[in-house]
């Protein structure tokens, strides 16, 4: 087995996962690029192997049982192994001027979509992941979340936290408890999980407001390269831990 260690990082071809991806190409780690739509994938691998990362394209859709047990067959072939997850694929769902998500005009459907990407897609390709996981000598998931998700952070009336998103935020407070119930599940084990706060970064997601995604993935690739003894179970953005 191949001493290099292999990432997937989903929702890979744009944007912040492109650049997760390509930061952790630049490492060396070959790169699993997971991408719903397949020729968007294998673009954004072009993109990567002409900047000298070594990458694969991964079909990948983190709502569909089916395609998440074909991209852990289709890892397992290309190297019998996973070292880093990066749980990057994400929406927000529908909001009204001002990027606004009321939750007294909710429509539900709505919420079981993005719950079904934010979280549900998580736990399916994590738990999918785990076999190949294992056979790491160093696994480390990172789950990117946001500060919109810290009920503290929401909670505190002094404190300006942006528009009302009532589908998104709750997601993201949902993800950082089972990132945390992963990591005790994982105690002792060797595998580090913790989520990431990207903040507000300049991508179609945002139209195009905030930071360079170049910048923002930062975070994501440190916690993906920790060393052995590093943290587990933590919610941290670029200054440090950030408040459930």
């Amino acid at each position: 087995m191949s001493d290099t260690k292999t990432a997937l990082v989903t929702g890979a071809n744009k944007g912040l996962g492109y650049e997760i991806a390509a930061g952790l190409g630049a490492l060396g780690h070959r790169v699993a690029v997971g991408a719903r739509d397949g020729a968007r994938g294998e673009a954004a691998v072009k993109m990567l192997r002409a900047a000298g990362v070594d990458a694969f394209a991964v079909p990948l859709d983190v709502t569909s049982d089916r395609s998440v047990i074909q991209a852990a067959d289709l890892i397992e072939r290309q190297g019998g192994r996973l070292d880093v997850l990066v749980n990057n694929a994400g929406i927000s769902g529908e909001a009204g001027p001002g990027w606004v998500q009321d939750p007294t005009t909710l429509d539900l459907d709505v919420v079981r979509t993005v719950v079904d990407t934010n979280v549900y897609g998580v736990i399916r390709v994590t738990n999918a992941m785990l076999p190949l996981l294992r056979r790491s000598g160093a696994p480390r998931i990172v789950n990117i979340s946001s500060s919109v998700g810290s009920l503290t952070l929401q909670a505190d009336p002094n404190i300006e936290v942006g528009p009302i998103m009532a589908v998104y935020s709750p997601t993201k407070t949902y993800l950082n408890a089972v990132t945390v119930h992963y990591a005790r599940q994982f105690a002792g084990t060797g595998i580090l999980v913790n989520a990431a706060c990207p903040g507000l970064v300049a991508t179609d997601f945002t139209g195009f407001q905030g930071r360079p995604a170049k910048e923002a993935a930062a975070t994501a690739i440190r916690l993906a390269t920790l060393p052995d003894g590093g943290p587990t179970g933590s919610f941290v953005n670029d200054d440090g831990v950030i408040p459930w």
